[in-house]
């Protein structure tokens, strides 16, 4: 723990600083508060994080697209290791996918991640450990549960929006991953989980807007006194 402390603190302290700097702004318009300072300094990491996210994204839904012939590959070439695994980079390579480019972005984000989980977890925050809405203490643990439910219900709706259900494997993750993001977050600190619900429904908004311009705009409407004279020619 001395260890991962040393490697995050000065990431820590700049994101301390941040909550800081958001609680004073919460304040400036008349209701400091620093529930609304760990909402807002979430929202700007992960505005400031969005190009990471397009990437992580889109590279996802490539490999999803990619996955039938994955699977012919791996059945064709099973007793062929090395040939297989040079027809694979051959199927990267025809369909411009960088298979690691999924990953990466999320390597990026960990250490910011550990840095808001230590700056976080035990915070004392000015003024003593303030209430915010339902919760008597941002320190401690939700007594209702109700973070650690919206917790999982978010994790939940952002595994959705990008497992291919066809894929067994990640269908059972989409479901077991909530279930033990709840349960861990029944005994962190309440500004912790109040983080990890906002990144998530945040990243929600971010995947669909991310899926919608893929799609493109959609075709005008067709006028429907055009479409009654085209039926009665």
């Amino acid at each position: 723990m001395d260890f991962l402390w040393s490697l995050f603190e000065p990431l820590v302290h700049i994101l301390q600083h941040m909550v800081e700097f958001m609680y004073r702004l919460t304040a400036a318009v008349g209701v400091p508060s620093y529930g609304a300072a760990i909402v807002l300094m979430t929202v700007v990491i992960k505005m400031i994080l969005y190009p990471l996210t397009v990437k992580q994204v889109k590279s996802m839904k490539a490999m999803q697209v990619l996955q039938p012939k994955m699977k012919r590959l791996q059945e064709q070439y099973k007793t062929n290791p090395q040939l297989l695994q040079q027809e694979m980079q051959k199927l990267y390579r025809e369909a411009g996918v960088n298979p690691l480019a999924g990953c990466l972005p999320m390597l990026v984000q960990m250490p910011i991640l550990m840095a808001i989980f230590y700056a976080l977890k035990d915070a004392t925050y000015e003024g003593g450990n303030p209430a915010f809405l339902w919760l008597p203490s941002l320190s401690e643990a939700d007594p209702y549960y109700i973070l650690p439910v919206l917790s999982a219900l978010s994790t939940y709706l952002t595994s959705r929006q990008t497992t291919d259900e066809s894929n067994q494997q990640m269908k059972m993750m989409m479901y077991v991953m909530p279930l033990v993001i709840g349960w861990m977050s029944m005994n962190f600190a309440s500004g912790l989980v109040i983080y990890w619900i906002t990144m998530n429904l945040v990243q929600v908004a971010q995947q669909w807007f991310i899926f919608r311009e893929e799609k493109g705009p959609e075709p005008p409407k067709e006028d429907k006194r055009k479409k009654k004279e085209k039926k009665e020619k």
